[in-house]
Parts: structure tokens; sequence; C-alpha cells
């Protein structure tokens, strides 16, 4: 409590605004999800990133009037010395391909005159099913049986939830360094072995074909988050470029545009990317790829590894987290 009441109190100073003015010029990325109307009606699979609607709408009024919205590619004309930025510039962008970012974020958007960008996992969509680490999440936190065996024979104990989370961390770090067929049939086996598996009418969160058509079409970016949502930098070369290449390639199939920004996806264990992951995104004809690496974006960054800002699930913490940032100090 007492550090919310100094944290309003340094706000309402406007110190880290004088601050921020004396620092050269950067940008913010924020990173979201999932936008719905009420979160906790999908808590045990879609978890703690998603943004309640009325959270997510002031946090986008707050950007219209007190910051300035750029889009990415802004950001990356900055990043190559094209053209500056205003300060205090904002990127928004989304990750996974919820079909709430068109249905209950775009509206939002639109009214207020935010642009974003969407990263799509290409399989999820096609396929009309939840990402595997919403589809685990699901499976270990609702089961019922008393314990879980991995494919190493080690056996989990799932009588507490300490236990359940212990045990589905556990599997995401496997599961996180496989791709395609692997992947696929390592999740099958997991729900199968824990007698839990979402209904098939969840597939119905993520974005049809004709959703990213219409985000092109209206001006946002739809980039890609690979296909399967595997973490990049612990899967063996062949297997990062197809991610890679194939879900750039499905996708400007479809929305007929190019597609030049990708997101990495971040499911488990760290990083998520590396020094052989940008340069197959490079080689794969990406121009921007973003990170969960947390700060600001400068001048002659890596556009190939930029850092994003945690928006927070509160009005208070996000401006909190772009004022400090803007300031320079970590967040």
């Amino acid at each position: 409590m007492a550090n919310t009441r100094l944290k309003r109190v340094l706000l309402a100073s406007n110190v880290f605004r004088m601050a921020a003015r004396l620092r050269v010029r950067s940008a913010a990325i924020l990173m979201y999800h999932s936008v719905l109307e009420d979160p906790g009606q999908v808590a045990s699979s879609l978890g703690r990133m998603i943004h309640g609607r009325r959270v997510f709408q002031d946090q986008m009024e707050l950007l219209a009037k007190e910051f300035n919205p750029v889009t990415l590619d802004h950001v990356l004309r900055f990043i190559r010395g094209e053209e500056d930025l205003p300060h205090r510039a904002v990127a928004v962008t989304f990750d996974d391909g919820y079909a709430d970012n068109y249905d209950v974020a775009l509206p939002i958007l639109e009214q207020v005159g935010v642009p974003a960008a969407f990263y799509a996992t290409v399989d999820c969509v096609e396929n009309r099913r939840l990402p595997w680490p919403s589809r685990l999440r699901f499976a270990f936190f609702t089961t019922l049986k008393s314990a879980w065996r991995d494919d190493t024979g080690k056996v989990w104990p799932l009588s507490t939830l300490q236990q359940r989370s212990e045990s589905y961390l556990a599997a995401c770090d496997r599961l996180a360094q496989l791709a395609g067929e692997q992947q696929v049939k390592l999740i099958l086996r997991i729900e199968s072995d824990l007698g839990r598996t979402l209904p098939k009418q969840c597939g119905q969160w993520m974005m049809t074909w004709g959703q990213l058509r219409g985000l092109a079409q209206k001006g946002h970016i739809v980039g890609s988050h690979t296909m399967t949502h595997p973490n990049l930098a612990y899967l063996g070369v062949a297997d990062a470029r197809w991610e890679l290449v194939e879900s750039k390639r499905r996708l400007e199939l479809q929305i007929g545009q190019t597609v030049a920004h990708f997101s990495y996806p971040c499911p488990a264990l760290t990083p998520n990317w590396s020094d052989v992951t940008t340069e197959e995104s490079r080689c794969a004809g990406y121009q921007t790829a973003v990170t969960t690496s947390s700060g600001l974006v400068d001048r002659y960054d890596n556009p190939l590894a930029l850092r994003r800002i945690p928006p927070t699930k509160s009005l208070d913490g996000m401006r909190w987290n772009l004022e400090a940032a803007f300031a320079g100090k970590s967040v």
C-alpha cells in the first residue's frame, strides 16, 4: 500500500516527465494477449494474460490522450534512422491471435485511434484450437488424476495447487522445445494421461482468416507468432526455420499482404530468442521481431530483437510502467 502511494506521488509530481525530456527519444512497445468482458470465465485455460475490457479501454484512452501511439512501421523507420518519433511514442501489440482481439479490442482501438499489430499462431488459426500452453493449463488444473508420469518416467503428484503448478511448468518446459508433429503427439498424450481435453468449441476463441484479413484491411499490422508456438531459442535450426518461413508463407497466402513482422513466443524457458533466431528471422524476410525482454526501443537497436513493456492489469500500473520506462527506470 505504501509503495502504491509513493508511485502516485511520483506520477503526480511530473518528475518522471521532466526526466524523460532530458533523455534521447525512444519507443515503448506494449504486449497484450486477450481482452474479454469477464476474464474469470476462461481463467482455467488462458490464465492471467487476459485484460478486462473496461481496463483495456481505459488504457487505450490514456495512450491516446497522454502518449503518442505509433505503428511498428514507424518504429522500424526510427530504428533505421530514417525518421524521428514523437516523445512518448507507444506501439501496441497482441500475441497469439485470439478472436477477442477482433471482437472486443478492435472496436476500442478504432474508437480512440490507436493502431496495433496482431501476431497469429498459424496452426491455431487453421485448426481452430488454442495454443498448447492453454490446453496444458486446462488439463493440469482440472484433472481428477492424483499424479502424472512424464515422458522420462518421473511421477509428479497433483494433490495440491502448488503441485499442479509445478507439474504444469515442467510439461511446458518440455513442450516448448518441440515443434510440429512431435509437439502435437506429446500434448495429445498428456491430455490423454490426465483425462482432460478442452472442449472443441474453445477453438472458436481463435481468430479466423477472415478476421485477420479484416485487421489488415483496416490498416493494422498482421504478423507471425510461428506455426505451433514453441520457444525458438530451444529448437534446432531446421525446426526454427520452418516455424518462421512456413507461418509467414501461409499468412501471406491468406491475407494477401506481405508479412514483415514477427513475435517470439515465450511459452516457457528463457531466453526466447538468440543470435541464431534473429539471423533466421532476417533470412525468412521479417523486418521486425518483438521479444518478451523488458525495456524501450532505442535508435539503431536490432529490429529483430525488440524489447517490450508489460502493460499490467490496471490503468495505474500501465501508467507507472510507461512513465518510469521513459524516465530511464527499469520496469
